[in-house]
């Protein structure tokens, strides 16, 4: 019998239904689980996998890299100056040779054209660990961790706070959108989700039964939610646009008030990282030079609150991604 996901790609949350990424999700739980009771789960004993990295990371890396080791496979990294898509050999022919090659594929860089492509012509399952548009990898952790907290999705509200046309926001109201989970997207009118994001997420919203609110009224968009979860106000090559974005997201920043503003004594806090809370990294020590502030879209009081979970979800990276790579490679007798 073969699985259901056997041989698929996970490229964009859109490609899944609700039962299936909640499967994802549970499986992940349960890989929680086995690790945390040093129970071998060896489903990828023999697999050599292609680890694609154009944009630099920190946490798709490792958990990409552990997940293969904790799965028997062997995981091989290969940096921006190891790929050649387009500069000495077409994508194309890339994606041919490393399907003879690797029994998988993770691509993490700008291009979703990219990580599709090489879906296509690679003829192994490809994991996208994040591209300019979608970040799916991400999305699976973020609410395993919610799952975890509050037990289930039935009923929930995530608002989420800043940059609102970036992969995690497109990510969040399209999933939130599956999964049946209320979506808030609270931005500047200049910085809200593409009509063609808006539209998936409406579709798949009419399915599940999803409310989904697009404002820039900070209030309206935090009251009463369940979650609240923002990111870095310019992403990886944006940095140039930081003057702007600071005018633009300040208000937008998730500090006590805003939390106190949702009226729910139960809200939990979620950041995908890094975060800007404070002032040990180079980067913010530049941009407290150039602007004047010591934390940008979250405080440092609320980082370190008892409500903020930003490390649960990255260590769900792990237990998530590799629930994705054993579904799609591990022939796992899953519905």
């Amino acid at each position: 019998m073969k699985s259901h996901f056997q041989g698929k790609s996970f490229l964009k949350e859109s490609d899944f239904n609700q039962t299936e990424l909640e499967t994802l999700i549970d499986l992940a739980a349960h890989f929680k689980y086995l690790k945390k009771q040093n129970i071998p789960h060896p489903y990828l004993q023999g697999k050599n996998i292609a680890l694609l990295f154009e944009k630099t990371s920190t946490r798709t890396r490792s958990s990409f890299t552990i997940a293969a080791n904790d799965l028997g496979a062997h995981a091989e990294f290969l940096g921006q100056h190891d790929i050649q898509f387009g500069k000495k050999e077409s994508l194309e022919d890339t994606a041919k040779v490393f399907g003879r090659l690797y029994d998988a594929i993770e691509y993490r860089g700008f291009s979703q054209n990219t990580v599709e492509k090489l879906a296509e012509f690679s003829g192994v399952p490809v994991w996208n660990g994040l591209t300019d548009d979608w970040h799916p990898t991400q999305m699976l952790a973020d609410f395993l961790t919610i799952k975890e907290h509050f037990g289930n999705f039935k009923g929930l509200t995530l608002a989420y706070l800043g940059d609102g046309r970036n992969n995690v926001a497109n990510s969040l109201l399209v999933t939130g959108a599956i999964l049946g989970v209320n979506i808030n997207i609270v931005s500047p009118t200049d910085l809200q989700p593409t009509n063609d994001i808006q539209s998936i997420a409406n579709d798949r919203a009419l399915k599940s039964g999803a409310k989904l609110l697009i404002t820039d009224n900070i209030q309206k968009g935090v009251e009463g939610v369940d979650v609240l979860y923002t990111d870095v106000w310019a992403s990886m090559g944006e940095e140039s646009s930081f003057e702007e974005r600071i005018k633009l997201l300040l208000p937008y920043q998730i500090n006590q008030q805003i939390v106190d503003m949702t009226k729910n004594n139960n809200t939990i806090v979620l950041h995908d990282l890094p975060a800007f809370h404070d002032l040990n990294t180079t980067m913010s020590q530049e941009i407290y030079n150039q602007f004047g502030i010591t934390e940008m879209e979250i405080t440092d009081e609320v980082f370190n609150a008892n409500y903020a979970h930003q490390f649960d979800q990255a260590e769900n990276r792990l237990h998530t991604i590799k629930a994705v790579m054993a579904a799609t490679l591990g022939h796992l007798f899953i519905l």
